[in-house]
Formats: C-alpha cells, sequence, structure tokens
C-alpha cells in the first residue's frame, strides 16, 4: 500500500470520526450516520489494500 492511500484512508477514518462526533453533539442522526459510513469506507479501503500487500508477498 503506498503511503497516500493510507495517508487517504487514515483522513477518511478520522473525518468519520469527526463527523459521527458532531453528529452525536448536535443531535443529526444523518451526519452520525455519514460519519459512520466514512469511518467503515476508510476501514474497507485499507482491508483491501492489505490483502493487495499480502499477495504480493505471497507471489515473491
Amino acid at each position: 500500500m503506498g503511503l497516500g492511500d493510507k495517508m487517504q484512508n487514515a483522513a477518511d477514518k478520522a473525518g468519520g470520526k469527526i463527523k459521527e462526533g458532531a453528529g452525536k453533539a448536535t443531535g443529526n442522526e444523518r451526519l452520525e450516520a455519514e460519519g459512520k459510513a466514512d469511518q467503515a469506507k476508510g476501514g474497507m479501503k485499507q482491508a483491501g489494500e492489505n490483502i493487495k500487500d499480502a499477495g504480493k508477498d505471497v507471489t515473491r
């Protein structure tokens, strides 16, 4: 996984945490749900990149 991908995935997860917190603080369920979705998206992307990296190690 490239450094840029790692940074983007971390940014998605961090931004999601912020959105979720803001949604909870303001009682905005939609914003809270978007934050959770952003976190999940970042986690799934990261998992996919980890699988690709593991595949590269096996083929070497």
